[in-house]
């Protein structure tokens, strides 16, 4: 069974502008583009951007993606009759990559996981004396 013919997007948006009796120019000022634009869409001459699918989504009551898909399509279509291109397609090999690397057995995993700790560089502190409290000179013995 052969592939249905994709179709172009302007010839799409023509059908369109039939069903809705519609020209460029009234399109153009529905969704705030020239006439010019519209019609370059229309004839293939431009591809239907991002902003127009938008537009074009919001007049007809589809989506943007509608549109961008049946861009993209197309010009995956176009591009797959392209000569120069499959002759450069043919030249590519398919990349490959490189293998896995061995795994480590878990626990020298862990090993080198953990940071060493360095020595410290500061000295040990010395323990604080203790404070005795001073003894009056006077004994209370002798304070009588």
């Amino acid at each position: 069974m052969p592939k249905p013919a994709i179709q172009a997007p302007g010839s799409v948006l023509q059908s369109l502008l039939d069903e809705y009796q519609l020209n460029p120019g009234k399109l153009g000022e529905a969704i705030n583009l020239s006439q010019s634009a519209v019609r370059q869409v229309v004839i293939g001459k431009t591809r239907i951007s991002v902003p127009v699918a938008l537009r074009l989504a919001k007049y007809f009551g589809n989506t943007a993606e509608y549109w961008i898909d049946l861009q993209n399509k197309y010009d995956l279509a176009e591009a797959a009759k392209d000569s120069d291109l499959n002759a450069i397609l043919k030249g590519i090999s398919k990349g490959k990559k490189p293998a896995p690397k061995k795994a480590e057995k878990p626990a020298a995993q862990a090993k080198k996981a953990l940071p060493k700790k360095a020595p410290s560089s500061k000295p040990a502190k010395k323990p604080a004396a203790k404070k005795v409290a001073p003894q009056s000179p006077i004994s209370s013995d002798t304070a009588r």
